[in-house]
């Protein structure tokens, strides 16, 4: 009975021998993956490190030839600069003194302007003023010709003659009487009686002076006409002294417009032939 209790002593320790080898073989196997492993990351993570090393240095690089290109376009860009404000300043002092001279001739053109304005103003009021003095010049005259006019037609006016008849336009000086010429509806012949003197012809009948008062603005006077003496007693001046002569019994009239002592003036109306 105690020899077989030995033997499976010895049996247990035989496996406890070899179960401790085989977890050596393991250890040692897992230690040889993790040194190769671990090898394989360092030599991975060096050269992730040399190329990050090598990518920041060609950034460095990058980054040195950028500022570099900066530096000088920098340098290009105050150059260009400073020639644009050397240009500029020269062209705004061209411009200032541009601007100057025509200021000075815009002040000078203005002036120009004003001074011809007020010329013309003053023409203008000159002529203005000639105008009114025209218009009131020609008022005047108007105002003086109606005025005539008046006073002529006042003048020359119709009335009833010693014969009960329309006489025509009478005149009652010798102005009046180129008035009636110029209407030239009859004809008219001017003449002056003296009393005692023969009988004075006028047109186709004589006229004789018998009786002047100045006074009383009367006359008497003789009218030979077609053989036969007519009487024309005590007429005022003025008055439209009518009678008929001829074939044709045609209305004659005359009329004195001016007397004096023994001394009588004015004209013969006959109708136009």
């Amino acid at each position: 009975m105690a020899e077989d209790d030995f033997p499976r002593e010895e049996q247990g320790a035989g496996r406890s021998a070899s179960s401790s080898r085989t977890l050596l073989i393991v250890l040692v196997v897992i230690f040889a993956l993790y040194v190769l492993v671990s090898a394989y990351f360092l030599n991975d993570m060096h050269g992730n490190i040399a190329a990050l090393q090598k990518t920041t240095a060609d950034q460095a690089a990058a980054q040195d030839k950028l500022r570099a290109e900066l530096k000088e376009m920098d340098s290009r860009n105050r150059a260009a600069n400073e020639a644009l404000a050397d240009k500029v300043g020269m062209t705004q002092k061209e411009l200032d003194q541009r601007a100057a001279d025509l200021q000075r001739q815009q002040k000078a053109s203005e002036a120009r302007l004003a001074k011809q304005q007020q010329e013309g103003i003053q023409n203008v009021t000159g002529q203005v003023q000639n105008v009114a003095s025209d218009v009131t010049a020609t008022k005047t005259d108007l105002s003086a010709t109606k005025t005539d006019l008046a006073e002529t037609k006042a003048k020359l006016e119709r009335t009833i003659g010693d014969l009960g008849l329309q006489s025509g336009l009478i005149a009652r000086t010798r102005e009046d009487l180129e008035e009636l010429r110029k209407k030239g509806d009859r004809n008219y012949f001017e003449f002056t009686l003296l009393k005692g003197k023969k009988p004075t012809p006028v047109s186709t009948i004589s006229l004789e002076l018998k009786k002047v008062d100045p006074k009383k603005n009367k006359y008497t006077m003789d009218v030979l006409a077609d053989d036969k003496k007519i009487e024309k007693k005590d007429k005022n001046l003025g008055e439209p002294v009518q009678f008929y002569t001829g074939r044709d019994r045609k209305l004659y009239e005359l009329v004195i417009f001016e007397m004096a002592k023994n001394k009588v003036s004015g004209y013969l109306s006959t109708p136009k032939q």
